[in-house]
């Protein structure tokens, strides 16, 4: 699946005559500069709704274990221990030592693991199509705003998405080396698999994946060589290849999910209760409230048209074009090569999720987090074809090469400007397919995580240091009350700043702008936290209204 061709070399100096190990170390490089920003930036990410209860949940699996098995509150907490407790358990440990706060080191925690599945789709995109198309695949990941802006407080989806990421990589090499792998390739899968099923019950799809690809690459066997005999041996070789991936697999989650071994079928449970969840949430979808329960078809792929970078969008075209001409000059050939196997695995990955939903439409809660693990396999596909693009105008001509590069490095640097100037709420990013962020507005779900609410709570402290500044005298203690998920305002209050839930007693109010809550109370408006001129928090003082009787 290659666009090379008998065109003339390109001349030296081009991205093409750069040997592996400088697009190795700058793999490298790259890694070690998304460390450097996680630790220069963790700590301007606000609280999410799930944070809260998701630190509970981890402290009981702890207790769980220190308790020798006695504290079994964890096997029974709210509806989350049908869920893996594998970032919640590192947390809860991590907490035990940590001189940060529970939430900022939870913060820190979730930047790493974000930057591990950067080094995943690094990884993949190298196994898929060389160095460069991995280095490639890097970056792009590292620029798509959803994933990034997820990193630092989604303390499921990223997770998930990062450890599915390197288990389609161990299972992409597995295949690929069957019918006897590495041990290093066994071991890797079944850590992989392990934590991604202690993450959630929805890694049992790379069972599927991984009995497809083994069960393709014995037809392919089958086909070359027409012997039954040989198939048989082979079948058996791989099915004693995997029983020690998928032991592993087990006893990892069984230590991070304490309630999916007390039942054996749990995980399985927990993954068709998931499909079905009845929930009273509405969400915004193309200006539609929809229920979660009861989405639209194109939800999903919906989604991903308008909050994919377009320089994604624009490879996985491209991708989809090498695809058809793929399948046009292999017509009489065989038909999974072993060159294209990793291909079919990683758009397998990516796409077969998407189907399922079209299909079955399963319960799905704000935007594209649910779904946030199928960006990483689709932002290989899209660099692995712009990658080929590349390297086939380069050998075309230096002038096609150096503007296609021209291109790519703009695109990459708008992109990077919108995620600074999105700071530290990247995660509503919207594309110019429907306006960018400002074109969302009231037609999408934007801020639903409440992200902003911290930097409102720390403008209003700014607000009233500088009023008592100004006015001198003691300082005098505030009520704030809070239209959104309060924990995320108050957790960062000052200390003249006090959280209260009777409104006809609150001196300020902050308003996230989700379900209109900035509409429904009234004050003078003293800040609002926006980007691209779309408001996501509104501050208002509420000490006025009885004196010059302002509306909002």
């Amino acid at each position: 699946m290659s666009l090379k061709s008998d065109l003339p070399s390109a001349r030296p100096g081009s991205p093409l005559h750069w040997s592996g190990d400088v697009y190795d170390d700058l793999g490298i490089a790259l890694l070690v500069a998304a460390l450097i920003l996680v630790g220069l930036l963790f700590g301007d990410y606000g609280i999410t709704h799930d944070e809260a209860v998701q630190n509970e949940y981890g402290r009981m699996i702890l207790a769980y274990y220190t308790s020798f098995f006695q504290d079994r509150s964890a096997l029974e907490y709210l509806d989350l221990f049908h869920y893996g407790g594998f970032f919640d358990l590192l947390a809860a440990i991590l907490n035990q030592f940590s001189p940060l706060g529970i939430f900022e080191t939870r913060h820190l925690l979730g930047g790493v693991l974000g930057v591990v599945g950067l080094a995943g789709v690094w990884r993949l995109g190298r196994l898929l199509g060389g160095e460069r198309a991995g280095v490639l695949a890097l970056v792009l990941l590292a620029l798509t705003p959803p994933f990034w802006g997820h990193m630092f407080n989604n303390p499921k989806d990223t997770p998930f998405a990062s450890a599915m990421l390197w288990a389609l990589y161990y299972l992409c090499r597995f295949v690929h080396e069957s019918p006897t792998p590495s041990r290093s390739t066994r071991i890797g899968l079944g850590i992989a698999l392990g934590i991604a099923m202690g993450i959630r019950a929805g890694a049992l799809l790379m069972l599927f994946y991984l009995g497809l690809g083994m069960g393709l690459r014995l037809l392919g066997l089958y086909i070359r060589l027409k012997s039954l005999s040989l198939l048989w041996r082979e079948s058996l070789v791989m099915l004693r290849s995997i029983l020690m991936p998928l032991a592993l697999a087990y006893a990892v989650m069984a230590v991070l999910w304490p309630w999916s071994y007390q039942g054996f079928f749990n995980p399985l449970r927990a993954l068709l209760g998931f499909s079905s969840l009845g929930v009273n949430v509405q969400t915004l979808f193309a200006g539609q409230l929809v229920s979660a329960d009861h989405l639209p078809a194109s939800y999903i792929p919906g989604y991903l048209a308008v909050t994919l970078p377009e320089i994604v969008l624009a490879g996985l075209a491209i991708a989809a074009v090498m695809f058809f001409f793929w399948l046009k000059d292999r017509r009489h050939g065989v038909p999974f090569p072993p060159g294209s196997m990793n291909l079919f695995l990683t758009a397998l990955a990516a796409l077969f999720p998407l189907f399922m939903f079209v299909l079955m439409r399963p319960t799905a809660y704000n935007g594209l987090r649910h779904f946030l693990f199928v960006v990483p396999p689709l932002v290989v596909l899209a660099a692995f074809a712009l990658d080929r693009v590349w390297e086939s105008l380069w050998r075309f001509h230096h002038w096609a090469g150096r503007g296609f590069t021209i291109v790519l490095m703009g695109l990459m640097v708008a992109l990077a400007w919108q995620m600074a100037m999105l700071h530290p709420h990247q995660y509503i990013y919207f594309n110019s397919l429907v306006g960018g962020v400002a074109g969302a507005e009231d037609k999408w779900e934007i801020d639903y995580w409440s992200n902003s609410l911290r930097e409102a709570a720390l403008t209003l402290g700014d607000f009233v240091d500088n009023e008592q500044a100004e006015l001198g005298g003691e300082n005098k203690i505030w009520k704030v009350a809070v239209c959104g998920h309060a924990l995320s305002a108050y957790y960062y209050f000052s200390p003249q700043l006090v959280y209260t839930k009777k409104l006809d007693e609150a001196d300020f109010m902050i308003m996230y702008t989700v379900e209109d809550c900035h509409k429904k109370f009234e004050g003078r408006t003293i800040a609002k936290i926006q980007r691209f001129g779309v408001p996501l928090v509104l501050v208002r003082d509420r000490r006025y209204l009885s004196i010059h009787g302002e509306g909002r």
